[in-house]
């Protein structure tokens, strides 16, 4: 999914007037991409002359410090907080969370390769 990195963005709209679906808008002078509304076309990557518009590749390290970031909130609810054992069930079912979430994105990553080659690709 493509983003705006705001310190990169000027505001020049660029990207607003080449979206072929409206999916951009402007928020406080700064382009915004409505994620329900992407196509995911790379106009806007191919348009913004300052490569404001970046891939969400970039934002795996944050992703997973978000990820753990929740994490450890859960560990420090009152439930878990000085058990040890419960703590250690979480982080199991915390896994099997994420395994399972792995598993999905790589199911569809090979429905997409089956698709790639039907008549969708023509």
């Amino acid at each position: 999914m493509p983003w705006i990195n705001k310190e990169l963005c000027t505001g020049c709209q660029i990207c607003v007037d080449k979206c072929s679906v409206g999916a951009i808008s402007m928020e406080e002078e700064i382009a915004f991409i409505k994620e329900d509304e992407c196509i995911r076309c790379g106009v806007c990557h191919d348009v913004c002359p300052e490569d404001a518009v970046r891939h969400d590749g970039e934002r795996i390290p944050e992703e997973v410090q978000s990820n753990l970031a929740w994490a450890k909130g859960l560990l420090t609810h009152e439930y878990y907080l000085n058990d040890k054992t419960k703590q250690k069930q979480l982080i199991e079912r915390l896994q099997r969370f994420f395994t399972k979430n792995k598993k999905v994105v790589e199911k569809t990553i090979e429905q997409l390769e089956i698709l790639q080659n039907t008549e969708y690709a023509d």
